[in-house]
C-alpha cells in the first residue's frame, strides 16, 4: 500500500507518493493549475488516489505560527472535506509550518539552481509533509 502527501497552494499542488513499505516519501510532481481553480487541483488529487489505490491521504495544514487557523487551513479542510467525499479515503492534515522553508532549504544545499527550485519546492514540502507523518506512525 502507499500514502499519498499532498501540499496545497493557491496555484499548485505539491504531490509525493510513499514506498510500498509506507516508510520512504518519494517526491512526484509539482502541479500547476490556475489560480484558485481547485477543481484542476481536485482532479489530479483523484488521478493518483485511483491509479495508486490509495486509502490514505496526507494534506498539509498550514497553521500560523502561534497555532491559529488561517484561511489557508481552511481550505485544506474543505479540499479534505471534498476527498473523502468524492473517494473512500481517510485524509489527515498534517501540520506544515515551516516545510516551505526546509524545502527550499534543501534545495540550496543540494546545489538546485535557483530558477528550478521554484518549480520543486512544493514537491519536496509534499515530501516532507508526508515523511513527517510517516516518522510519526512508524514512532521514529
Amino acid at each position: 500500500m502507499r500514502i499519498l502527501g499532498l501540499d496545497l497552494g493557491s496555484r499548485t499542488l505539491g504531490i509525493a507518493l510513499s514506498d510500498t513499505n509506507e516508510s520512504l516519501a518519494l517526491m512526484k510532481e509539482t502541479f500547476r493549475f490556475a489560480d484558485e481553480d481547485y477543481e484542476s487541483a481536485l482532479d489530479r488529487a483523484l488521478a493518483y488516489i485511483d491509479e495508486y489505490k490509495i486509502h490514505t491521504v496526507v494534506l498539509g495544514f498550514p497553521k500560523h505560527m502561534n497555532g491559529d487557523v488561517g484561511e489557508k487551513a481552511q481550505l485544506s479542510m474543505e479540499f479534505k472535506e471534498v476527498l473523502e467525499q468524492e473517494r473512500d479515503v481517510e485524509v489527515v492534515l498534517q501540520d506544515e509550518r515551516l516545510t516551505t522553508v526546509m524545502a527550499l532549504r534543501e534545495l540550496s544545499t543540494l546545489g538546485t539552481k535557483k530558477d528550478k527550485r521554484k518549480g520543486r519546492v512544493d514537491q519536496v514540502a509534499a515530501a516532507n509533509i508526508l515523511q513527517s507523518y510517516l516518522d510519526k506512525k512508524k514512532g521514529a
